[in-house]
C-alpha cells in the first residue's frame, strides 16, 4: 500500500533534510486520471490504503519533523462523485453544483455544444451531452472531470468544510491543483483562434483562452481560503501552508500572492525553469528567469523554484544530466523553497513508455501517432530504491508503467555510496539550513554568455 510504503522511507526524506512533503491526491477516486478525479474528498481510496495508514504516516513524519501537504483539487470533482450524480437528477440542492448549460443547434436542427471551448487535455470540446439531464456540462479537462460551480455559495461552502476536515486531521498545507481554471466568464463568448502551428481544431493550443482562465474571481476565492487558512491557525495555535499551481504568464501568476490587504497563496508554483530552460539555455536565460521572478514578486512575498513535477519532462532529460547539480545549487540555494520532484535528487532521466504501455490519458486520447507528444507517463515511473527487482519500489509482479532501465546503477542505494547527483543534492539541503541561505539577501550575476553567479548575504547596517 502506498501509504505504509512512504511511511517506511522516512529515514531517507530526513537523510536529505526534507522539510515537507507533497502526497499526489490520495482521496478516494475512479482514478481515471490518478486521483485528480475526486469521488469523496474526506474518503482514502483503498488503492493507497487507510485512514488509519494516513494518520500513521503523518504521525511518523510529524515525530521526524517533516510536514505533511496534501494534493487538492478544487476545480473539479470525479463524475462519480454523490454530488454529480445528484445534479444529473436535479436533486436540490445539488442542481446547480456543476457548470451546465443548454445546447445550441445549427442551422440544419443539429445539437452542438454552447461555444468553441476544448479541454485541457489536447484534444476535443470542453462539453459533454447528458441525456438524462439534457444539458451539457463543462469540464476543462477530462469527460470524466465535471467542472464544479464556484458561482454556488453551497459549492464554496463544501469546499471549505473539506479543507477544515483535513486540517483537522493535522495536515499542514495543501497544494491546489489547477486553480486558475476556477471560473469561465458567464456569457460563454467563444474563444478566439490562436493560429498555432500544427495544432488541430480540438487542440488545446488551438484557442486564446482568455475567457476559461485566470477570471477575476478567482483571485477572490484565492484569497477567502487564505483567510480560512489564516482563521485556522489563529484559532489552534498552528501554522498551516497554501500553495496553488497555475501555468500562467508571469503578471497572471503574480496576482496569486495577493497583496497586502487581500494576501492570497502563500506562493503560487514558480514553474519559469520548467516552461522556458532547456537544452539550449545559457546564462543570459537564468540572469532573466531568476531577475523576472524575484523582481515582479510582491514585496514581502516568498520565492520558490520549481526544476520538475508529474505532468512535464524530467530535469535530466529536459536539460541535461550534467546540469543536475547546477540546477540544485540554484534551486537549494537561491532565496524561497525549492520544490523538488521524486527522484530528481537521483539525478533520473524519462523512461521510455511503449504504446501499449501508456496509461496517461492525455496520451491515450490521442491515439499511437501522436502519444508520445503528450502523455506524462515517461516523468512518473517508479523511484528506484535498489537494484533488486523492479528497483526495490514493490514486490508485485508488475509496476504500474515500467522502471527505468538504468536503475541497476542509478539507485538510492548505489548513489548513497560514491560522488553522485545524490549526494551532492543531500549536502546542499544541509547548506540551505544556515542562517544566510535561510534569510539572507540576493545578487545575481551574470559574467559571460555562458557564465552565470549568484551570492547571498546578510547585511549588516
Amino acid at each position: 500500500m502506498f501509504l505504509k510504503g512512504v511511511t517506511e522511507k522516512v529515514d531517507y526524506f530526513k537523510s536529505i533534510n526534507v522539510g515537507a512533503i507533497w502526497l499526489s491526491p490520495i482521496f478516494k477516486s475512479p482514478q481515471d486520471d490518478f486521483g485528480y478525479d475526486i469521488s469523496n474528498y474526506k474518503m482514502i481510496d483503498p488503492l493507497f490504503g487507510t485512514m488509519a495508514d494516513f494518520d500513521r504516516l503523518r504521525d511518523a513524519f510529524h515525530n521526524n519533523g517533516i510536514k505533511v501537504i496534501l494534493d487538492f483539487v478544487p476545480n473539479h470533482t470525479s463524475d462519480e462523485h454523490p454530488w454529480f450524480t445528484k445534479s444529473v437528477d436535479r436533486m436540490e440542492p445539488y442542481t446547480n453544483y456543476y457548470v451546465w448549460k443548454d445546447a445550441k443547434y445549427d442551422k440544419d436542427g443539429n445539437r452542438i455544444p454552447p461555444n468553441n471551448w476544448v479541454r485541457k487535455e489536447k484534444v476535443g470540446p470542453a462539453w459533454e451531452w447528458n441525456e438524462k439531464r439534457q444539458q451539457y456540462y463543462y469540464h476543462a479537462f477530462q469527460v470524466k472531470q465535471p467542472d464544479l460551480n464556484y458561482r454556488n455559495p453551497m459549492v464554496v461552502e463544501e469546499i471549505k468544510n473539506t479543507i477544515l476536515y483535513w486540517l483537522g486531521r493535522g495536515v499542514d498545507g495543501f497544494r491546489f491543483d489547477a486553480v486558475n481554471y476556477l471560473y469561465e466568464r458567464e456569457d460563454l463568448e467563444d474563444e478566439q483562434k490562436s493560429n498555432y502551428p500544427g495544432a488541430y481544431d480540438t487542440d488545446y493550443s488551438s484557442l486564446i483562452h482568455t475567457n476559461t482562465l485566470d477570471q477575476p474571481e478567482t483571485y477572490q476565492m484565492v484569497h477567502l481560503w487564505r483567510e480560512l487558512f489564516e482563521e485556522y491557525s489563529i484559532s489552534e495555535k498552528t501554522p498551516n501552508f497554501f500553495m496553488v499551481e497555475c501555468y500562467s504568464p508571469l503578471n497572471y501568476t503574480m496576482l496569486y500572492y495577493g497583496n497586502t490587504t487581500h494576501p492570497g497563496a502563500h506562493f503560487p508554483f514558480n514553474f519559469l525553469f520548467i516552461n522556458s530552460f532547456n537544452k539550449q539555455s545559457d546564462a543570459n536565460q537564468v540572469y532573466d528567469m531568476i531577475k523576472s521572478w524575484m523582481l515582479n514578486m510582491p514585496e514581502g512575498k516568498w520565492a520558490n523554484w520549481v526544476l520538475g513535477n508529474h505532468d512535464n519532462s524530467r530535469v535530466g532529460s529536459r536539460t541535461h544530466p550534467l546540469l543536475v547539480d547546477g540546477l540544485h545549487m540554484m534551486q537549494l540555494l537561491l532565496p524561497g523553497t525549492p520544490i523538488t520532484y521524486y527522484a530528481d535528487e537521483l539525478g533520473v532521466g524519462d523512461t521510455y513508455v511503449r504504446w501499449n504501455q501508456t496509461v496517461d490519458p492525455a496520451g491515450v486520447n490521442v491515439g499511437p501517432f501522436r502519444y508520445t507528444q503528450f502523455s506524462r507517463d515517461p516523468a512518473r515511473s517508479p523511484f528506484p530504491w535498489d537494484d533488486s527487482r523492479n528497483a526495490g519500489f514493490t514486490n508485485a509482479s508488475k509496476t504500474w508503467l515500467p522502471v527505468n532501465p538504468e536503475y541497476w546503477h542509478e539507485n538510492m542505494v548505489e548513489l548513497s555510496k560514491h560522488k553522485s547527483h545524490l549526494r551532492t543534492y543531500r549536502q546542499l539541503s544541509r547548506l540551505r539550513q544556515i542562517p544566510t541561505i535561510v534569510k539572507g539577501d540576493l545578487h545575481v550575476y551574470l559574467l559571460s554568455k555562458w557564465v552565470f553567479g549568484f551570492s547571498r548575504y546578510i547585511s549588516t547596517f
